[in-house]
């Protein structure tokens, strides 16, 4: 179960204002290292969704991304501002070791919820600006660049 609470503005970079998660871990035989799991993992997944972008040379194939220097990662100030994690409570897995679970895997696929808070965020911009069509194409991950463009904010809209 996951719960996503995020501000988006459109004449600056994204900022996640609070991310709720609750993660049944079964029996937890550490509920701090699994907390922490779940954490690296959802951070991860943000990741994923709004940061490492592989790009290709068109011609070569050679990958352009593949220094520290191009591909991005997310850093200390992409984590949430209010980030909170819960295990769920009594709950226990039969089958597994000592009646616990698996933590980061879960919580890497929750990364997706990021994506789908921008995407509506990107809508609501879209509309402030008098977008006339209701589809258009964008692919993960929603780089800066592309929410920008995607959000069709002009440059005009900037303060200088």
């Amino acid at each position: 179960m996951s719960r996503n609470k995020m501000e988006y503005r459109a004449l600056e970079e994204r900022e996640i204002v609070r991310v709720d998660l609750i993660e049944d871990a079964g029996k937890s035989l550490s509920p701090e290292i699994d907390i922490g799991q779940v954490e690296g993992a959802f951070i991860m997944g943000l990741g994923l969704w709004t940061f490492e972008d592989i790009i290709f040379d068109p011609v070569t194939g050679q990958t352009l991304t593949n220094r520290t220097w191009n591909y991005y990662v997310p850093g200390a100030e992409d984590i949430p501002m209010d980030f909170r994690v819960e295990l769920q409570k009594n709950v226990s897995n039969p089958l597994g070791v000592l009646r616990s679970k698996a933590t980061g895997e879960p919580a890497l696929c929750m990364g997706a919820v990021v994506y789908f808070a921008l995407m509506n965020a990107i809508n609501d911009a879209r509309k402030d600006a008098g977008a006339s069509e209701d589809w258009y194409a964008m692919n993960p991950p929603l780089t800066v660049e592309k929410i920008f463009l995607n959000s069709l904010t002009s440059p005009e809209q900037f303060l200088f």
